[in-house]
């Protein structure tokens, strides 16, 4: 299994549209990034564990799904950098690749040195915009192909199958 590991708040740091909407709203900025995963989750098929450090929430560590992703809250003096070295330490074997989303280089070489890859902010970008795309053009072709359907959908229906397919509730 492919399983991503991703530093939320340096991903936030480095991708422009999560630097603009934490200016404004840091917590809207971790759901926007969650949501972005959550695309990505589904079309590459990527278990994503989504990681922020606790400086930012205090308290105990706290995890929970949010769009089937996996979003984890540090414990307290604990940062994100430690917590994801553990992780990867943990999952990585025989039958799962490991990979980290940060553009920490101390993170990525320690992370590599553990037998898992490095993704950059930057390159995760890329491969999320292209993703979108693929995303928007599978869309566009369904939507055309829907009018020659047999089976009436109303709008609110393909709405709810979408919720479905995207895991939500």
């Amino acid at each position: 299994m492919n399983i991503l590991l991703v530093d939320g708040y340096n991903i936030i740091g480095a991708w422009p549209e999560l630097q603009e909407l934490k200016k404004k709203d840091l917590a809207a900025a971790r759901d926007r990034l969650i949501e972005k995963m959550a695309e990505y989750q589904g079309y590459s098929g990527f278990k994503v564990i989504v990681v922020f450090d606790a400086h930012y929430v205090k308290g105990i560590e706290k995890r929970y799904q949010n769009y089937q992703v996996e979003v984890v809250f540090t414990r307290e003096n604990e940062s994100a950098d430690e917590w994801i070295e553990k992780k990867a330490i943990e999952l990585t074997n025989i039958r799962n690749q490991v990979y980290v989303a940060t553009s920490d280089y101390t993170e990525q070489w320690a992370v590599f040195g553990q037998g898992a890859l490095r993704i950059s902010a930057r390159e995760l970008l890329i491969e999320m915009k292209e993703i979108e795309k693929k995303i928007k053009k599978k869309v566009k072709k369904t939507q055309e192909a829907k009018s020659v359907s047999k089976i009436f959908l109303s709008d609110e229906v393909a709405e709810i199958f979408e919720k479905w397919r995207r895991g939500e509730k």
